[in-house]
């Protein structure tokens, strides 16, 4: 055992780490909804009451919004949701079905448009055991990917290194939203 201490413990030894406890509250499920609405805890629920600044609400739709995501894989890493609390793809209607995919790529078009990505990952995961954070709401995922933006850190650090704040790049994404 090294001097003062056990490894890892804040004693010097030959790693770097990195702390990241504000991941700690998701990671645990905390916050995560008890039901549906926001009485009942849904941030997706929650966060159309709030300013876009707030609420991190890049654009609002008739049915649907887009939302930066609170933990991004990448910067600029939004979540198209519709505002009634839906929890499976198939439940929405016609209507909330065409205006969720022309959210997508009005998302894809803003995230062109302010920073330049090589290529996008599209997709949901419906339901707990499919990786949805929080299954009880519907949401799809538009992720900006850059070549060689994979590196060492997720892998051996389990960290991503974002180059900006959540909020700042919101208010650029809402900046470069196309028009309808």
């Amino acid at each position: 055992m090294p001097e003062g201490g056990l490894p890892g413990a804040g004693v010097p030894d030959a790693y770097g780490r990195l702390w990241t406890p504000h991941r700690l509250a998701y990671i645990q499920g905390e916050g995560k909804p008890t039901g549906p609405g926001a009485d009942e805890g849904c941030p997706f629920c929650i966060a159309p009451s709030l300013t876009d600044e707030e609420g991190l609400i890049v654009a609002r739709g008739t049915t649907v919004y887009a939302i930066m995501n609170l933990y991004p894989y990448n910067a600029g890493h939004v979540l198209i949701c519709p505002y009634e609390h839906k929890a499976d793809y198939t439940e929405l209607t016609a209507g909330e079905t065409a205006e969720f995919s022309d959210y997508t790529r009005r998302a894809i078009g803003a995230i062109r448009a302010a920073s330049g990505p090589h290529g996008f990952n599209i997709g949901m995961n419906l339901g707990t055991v499919a990786g949805a954070g929080i299954a009880a709401h519907l949401h799809q995922h538009v992720v900006p990917r850059w070549g060689g933006d994979t590196n060492f850190m997720p892998v051996t650090g389990r960290t991503r290194v974002l180059p900006q704040l959540v909020a700042d790049t919101r208010k650029i994404l809402a900046d470069a939203w196309p028009a309808a």
